[in-house]
C-alpha cells in the first residue's frame, strides 16, 4: 500500500496528569486550527458559526448556530472548518479531559452506566441535538469561570451526566474508519460481523449470511435490523465506504482503484452512493484531508 504524502496533525494537549480537565472559553472571528487527532476525550461546543464545516472521522456536516460534539476516539481526525461561515463573533468552548478521570473501576458503578454508554458511542464521535444543548448550556456557559476547583468538576460530571441521558444524539464516523467495532450482544450478529469485516472486498449474499446464523433470509434480514438497527444491504455499505473513506486519507491510489479494493464493482455507483452519504464526492473527501503533519 502506497503511503499518502499528507497526514494528520497529533495534538499534544495542555492537560497534565494531575488536571481532572482542560477548558478554553473564547471569542473568535474564524477557525484556523487544521485536522488532528488527540489521546484525550474531547467535549467541543460551538455557537454562532452557522456555516462552518464540521469534520469527524468520515462524517462531513455544516453546523448551525449551535454544534456541541464529544470525541472519545484517541485516534478520530476531527476539525471545524470556516468554510461558508461569515460570522465574526464565534464563540468556542473546548474540554479536553483523559481517559482515566473516572478511575479504576469507577466508571464501572451502576450510576455512571449512561456516560460509559455515552462516551463508547463517541469513539465515533456523537452530535447532540439542539434540546440536549439547552439542557446543559447554563453549566456549559459558567463552568470555566468557576472559581472552586472541586465545584467546577462537580459542574463537569453532571454536564456529561445531562448530555449521556439524551435520546436523540447521532454517531458520527462510521465504525470501520474510526476503526472500533460496533457493539451487539448477540453472537449470532457479532460473526455476521465478523464476516463482512473480513470480505468486505468481495460480492456478499443475503443467503450465505443467513446460513451463517443458522436462520432463514427472510427471518435473519428482521432479526439483523432489530439487532444492528440498520437494514444488511445498507451495514455493508457503510463499513465499505468507511473502508473506501480511510484509503482516501491514508493512500494515493486512485478513485477507481479504491472503488474496486472496497468491493463496489462500478465506479459511478460508487461515487454516486458516497455522494449521498457524505454530501461530497470522494475527490472532494479527500481534499478536505490534504493537511501536513505537525506537533503541537
Amino acid at each position: 500500500m502506497k503511503s499518502c504524502s499528507n497526514y494528520i496533525i497529533r495534538e499534544i494537549t495542555p492537560l497534565s496528569d494531575k488536571d481532572c480537565f482542560y477548558i478554553a472559553d473564547r471569542r473568535k472571528s474564524e477557525f484556523t486550527y487544521p485536522l488532528h487527532s488527540h489521546a484525550e476525550y474531547e467535549l467541543n461546543y460551538v455557537e454562532n458559526a452557522a456555516g462552518v464545516r464540521r469534520i469527524v472521522g468520515d462524517s462531513v456536516e455544516i453546523i448551525g448556530d449551535y454544534d456541541l460534539t464529544l470525541i472519545s476516539g484517541s485516534d478520530l481526525e476531527h476539525v471545524w472548518e470556516q468554510h461558508d461561515c461569515t460570522s465574526k463573533n464565534i464563540r468556542e468552548i473546548t474540554i479536553q479531559f483523559s481517559s482515566d478521570l473516572f478511575f479504576g473501576n469507577f466508571i464501572h458503578k451502576s450510576q455512571f452506566r449512561s456516560i460509559r454508554h455515552m462516551l463508547d458511542n463517541a469513539k465515533k464521535g456523537v452530535s447532540f441535538p439542539m434540546e440536549t444543548i439547552m439542557r446543559v448550556y447554563a453549566l456549559l456557559n459558567t463552568l470555566s469561570s468557576e472559581k472552586e476547583g472541586f465545584y467546577a468538576v462537580i459542574k463537569f460530571l453532571t454536564i456529561l451526566y445531562e448530555l449521556s441521558l439524551s435520546e436523540n444524539y447521532r454517531t458520527l464516523s462510521s465504525s470501520s474508519f474510526a476503526h472500533i467495532d460496533d457493539g451487539t450482544d448477540s453472537r449470532r450478529v457479532l460473526k455476521v460481523h465478523e464476516y463482512i469485516n473480513t470480505r468486505y472486498r468481495e460480492p456478499i449474499r443475503l443467503e450465505e449470511l443467513a446460513d451463517l446464523a443458522g436462520m432463514t433470509p427472510v427471518a435473519f434480514s428482521r432479526f439483523f435490523k432489530l439487532r444492528s438497527g440498520k437494514t444488511v444491504s445498507d451495514y455493508i455499505i457503510d463499513i465499505r465506504l468507511g473502508h473506501a473513506s480511510r484509503l482516501l486519507v491514508d493512500t494515493t491510489h486512485s478513485i477507481a482503484e479504491i472503488c474496486y479494493q472496497c468491493g463496489f464493482n462500478n465506479l459511478s455507483n460508487f461515487n454516486r452512493i458516497f455522494k449521498k452519504k457524505k454530501e461530497c464526492s470522494p475527490k472532494e473527501f479527500r481534499e478536505n484531508y490534504r493537511k501536513r503533519k505537525s506537533v503541537f
